[in-house]
């Protein structure tokens, strides 16, 4: 499996010490009012410390200024303590302190006993979230897959999504295989509420154009709130227009069962499979085959080990065909 070494770190991660001292009394939290009503909207960097691309994002988001024409916008550098660890010669090692901090949103965990650095966070951060109403977490992946927007799938996210219109590739679906993500959290996962979060993976974690995917997705973003207009988008950002969107539907999610796994190729992500029955990876001797046609590898992982998700299979959405026939 490729070694941090496979992937050179082209990034420099920005420093954020300008920003600890927040304006809603949380350290690197910072909340912009237009004074005009609108959304109430929020863009999250760094849930993983190693992840530099949200925290570029952020910093050019106030460094340029870029201030919503409308609502409330509120800028999250989410584990500092774990960012502020980067080291560019080993850079996978501040992805968190104690624990993954996009593995712990159930109320068992927020309300729990249990402590840690993360949780910490979690619970000082946790009234923002049961606040806004339009939530954007930046991610960043292990191989030089395109970027991907990954939501739950339920109609408000996909309507969102469609409204974002990037990155080209929407998946919908978690396919986890333990804990809940930021964007699963109540009531961003309740069908019932009108709140929306979504996640975009923008490309392997350190590489150039990854920092650039990030800055037009929150660009993109604020531009589907009508937070800023199409001039200062287009003055701004660093990526090609999308065409037509891509959504997919997450079917299986693959945990590692043995020491003994691998890829059968160095796949980087968004492969597409014609037939059923294609070999992906062997797990201890066992062949891992597309259980359908067409079939599509989201974010493989080469560095996952025994018990952790390794990689996710989808299809095209048949709801994505429904939504253009109606529309």
């Amino acid at each position: 499996m490729p070694a941090d070494s496979a992937y050179p770190v082209e990034l420099t991660a920005p420093d954020i010490s300008a920003y600890r001292d927040g304006n809603v009394g949380v350290d690197y939290v910072h909340t912009i009012d237009s004074g005009v009503p609108g959304p109430d909207a929020m863009i999250n960097g760094v849930i993983h410390g190693n992840e530099l691309c949200g925290a570029i994002a952020l910093d050019y988001l106030m460094r340029e200024d870029i201030r919503p024409e409308r609502g409330r916008l509120t800028l999250c550098f989410v584990n500092p303590e774990a960012y502020l660890r980067f080291d560019p010669e080993a850079p996978s090692r501040s992805r968190f302190v104690d624990e993954d901090m996009n593995r712990l949103w159930t109320t068992e965990r927020l309300d729990g006993g249990d402590d840690s650095v993360e949780l910490r966070r979690a619970r000082a951060l946790r009234p923002l979230y049961d606040r806004v109403e339009r939530l954007l977490d930046i991610h960043s992946m292990g191989t030089y897959s395109d970027p991907i927007l990954l939501i739950h799938g339920l109609e408000k996210e996909r309507r969102f999504a469609r409204r974002l219109g990037y990155p080209a590739t929407v998946a919908c679906g978690s396919a986890h295989v333990v804990g809940e993500r930021l964007i699963e959290y109540a009531p961003f996962n309740d069908p019932r509420s009108d709140r929306v979060a979504c996640l975009v993976e923008c490309g392997q974690h350190w590489a150039r154009a990854t920092a650039d995917a990030a800055i037009d997705s929150a660009l993109h973003f604020l531009r589907a709130l009508d937070m800023i207009d199409d001039e200062t988008l287009a003055a701004h950002r660093r990526t090609p227009p999308v065409g037509e969107q891509t959504i997919v539907d997450v079917t299986h999610g693959y945990a590692i069962r043995t020491h003994d796994f691998f890829f059968v190729e160095d796949f980087r992500g968004l492969e597409r499979f014609p037939k059923a029955g294609e070999v992906i990876a062997v797990d201890g001797g066992e062949e891992l085959r597309t259980p359908y046609d067409d079939c599509i590898l989201i974010m493989p992982n080469h560095r996952a080990v025994r018990g952790q998700r390794v990689f996710r299979l989808a299809r095209l959405s048949a709801h994505a065909d429904q939504e253009d026939a109606a529309d």
